[in-house]
């Protein structure tokens, strides 16, 4: 019967998605579930950003609760690099940070967030592909770091007067654990 040949067709491509060797780190997909500090959380999108310098990083936006949270994994010259971010509002800085890089084109060398100073580190330029669109939106960013070099902070300029902020720390792969797929 055809209802037969689909329904095995259909088994097939879940065995398939669902192998052992994809329940890692870097092949999270939507809907799977990792742990990460005594967390669970919930795989909600999964973004990549190509860099003008070269390079590219894999996102994947992870819920737990009412908290969000951004996974990402850079890659660049064979060097990979995990961190843990949360976006927020540039106003959290303080100054007028925005009002500052549209009148010079650059933000200051040194930025403050709940009193902590962020050094300038590095910028580039990238495009944002949102979960596997061919389409994608152009940005700068511009990375900052701690004293102790333990956090980073980034800001993203899109188009000329909106505005994105990243604050996070570098992670390792085995601090993750249990990943599940989905529904």
């Amino acid at each position: 019967m055809v209802f037969d040949f689909f329904k095995k067709k259909k088994a097939e491509l879940q065995k398939e998605e669902f192998r052992i060797e994809d329940l890692v780190l870097g092949k999270l997909k939507i809907g799977f579930l990792v742990d990460y500090d005594m967390k669970t959380y919930k795989v909600t999108a999964c973004n990549k950003y190509q860099w003008e310098e070269g390079g590219t990083t894999d996102e994947w936006e992870l819920k737990a609760g009412d908290e969000t949270w951004f996974l990402e994994r850079s890659q660049e010259d064979g060097d990979v690099e995990w961190s843990f971010c949360r976006k927020l509002p540039i106003s959290q800085l303080e100054g007028d940070i925005a009002s500052e890089i549209v009148r010079n084109e650059d933000p200051p060398e040194t930025v403050v967030f709940q009193g902590k100073k962020f050094v300038f580190e590095e910028d580039d330029i990238g495009e944002f592909f949102r979960e596997g669109s061919d389409e994608g939106l152009s940005f700068v960013s511009w990375d900052f770091e701690d004293e102790q070099e333990k956090e980073f902070l980034t800001i993203e300029q899109w188009g000329e007067t909106k505005f994105d902020m990243q604050v996070g720390f570098t992670v390792e792969e085995f601090q993750f654990s249990n990943i599940l797929p989905g529904e």
